[in-house]
């Protein structure tokens, strides 16, 4: 099959500044794609690189996309190198999209009715400020980040947070690779100390990426010591990355960006094949990527886990249809 290949750059302010172990976000850049069939039918996609996550540049998505021919075909497009996994990503699930002649308005997705969302709070005393509004919105899962400040400050919110957020919530830690050994057993302790303590029925639920991606060995003997479990996620950021922790033992929670990690098609043999426990989680995209990415969530998790996709209060502008959002570019 030949498409009409085309693609545009964006560029969306976050309402905040994102902060996290690897510094302050900004902006989300990226790059839409769409494919147009030889019968006009239309297949959306979104390449949303995040280099410092473990994919490729921006600079390489682009120039990856002008050196393309205005008329590409599946072959092209499934044999994108492994070094451009976001760009992997963004084509095949643009060809998936065409060829199932998928709905193209955001809101209509069924396999949303049934995940549930883990809503995203901002590092530090502003996440005291901001959970409320979000259990409104129906969110019972939130994520924190953690190893952005000093540990001893982090665990005195952290207090704060267990004795307002209601019992019935599960917390997750993300410390995006930033603790040194000794705070990484700091934290497993207390979240141990939280499940012994028979008064809080609140549950952290996991701590992802304590260390960095160099101390796999390190992340792998302390999920065997503690009952507060570890979640890989920069560990595991490509389909590569992921069987080799896989091949090396770990069987404990991977959390996959779907954004990043490459081929969709190959995303889904893998898991279907090992049956693992994955928490599927965005990349700040738009509706388009998103899509795809919850279609994979929907078809791949097996243990019903909040989807890391709680992320729309921090932009402004939302999207209503795809082609609106390709016009508005």
């Amino acid at each position: 099959m030949t498409y009409r290949f085309e693609f545009r750059p964006y560029r969306r302010r976050f309402v905040r500044s994102l902060t996290t172990n690897h510094g302050n976000w900004d902006i989300r850049e990226g790059i839409i794609v769409r494919l147009i069939d030889e019968s006009g039918k239309v297949g959306w996609g979104e390449i949303v690189p995040i280099s410092w996550f473990g994919s490729e540049t921006l600079e390489q998505a682009l120039d990856f996309c002008c050196q393309l021919p205005e008329k590409i075909t599946d072959e092209i497009i499934l044999s994108i190198p492994d070094e451009l996994p976001a760009c992997q990503f963004g084509f095949e699930s643009a060809l998936e999209m065409g060829k199932e002649d998928a709905e193209n308005e955001i809101h209509q997705f069924p396999a949303s009715s049934y995940l549930t969302y883990s809503a995203l709070l901002p590092a530090g005393e502003a996440a005291l400020n901001q959970w409320e509004t979000l259990w409104e919105q129906g969110y019972r899962t939130f994520k924190w980040k953690i190893g952005v400040y000093a540990i001893a400050h982090e665990l005195k919110i952290f207090e704060s947070l267990i004795h307002t957020l209601p019992s019935s919530t599960k917390l997750r830690l993300d410390a995006n690779g930033g603790l040194s050994y000794e705070e990484a057993n700091l934290w497993l302790w207390t979240g141990d100390n939280l499940k012994a303590n028979r008064e809080s029925t609140l549950e952290i639920e996991f701590i992802e990426q304590p260390l960095g991606v160099e101390q796999f060995q390190q992340m792998l003997e302390l999920s065997m010591n503690y009952e507060t479990a570890i979640a890989l996620d920069e560990s595991v950021a490509t389909l590569g990355q992921l069987a080799a922790c896989y091949q090396q033992g770990w069987r404990g929670i991977f959390v996959i960006k779907p954004g990043i990690v490459g081929s969709p098609s190959r995303l889904r043999k893998f898991c279907q094949q090992h049956k693992i426990d994955a928490v599927f989680s965005s990349v700040f995209e738009t509706a388009i990527a998103r899509l795809a990415g919850l279609q994979l969530a929907a078809e791949l998790s097996r243990n019903n886990r909040a989807v890391g996709f709680g992320i729309d209060h921090f932009f402004e502008q939302h999207e209503t249809s795809f082609q609106k959002l390709w016009n508005n570019l």
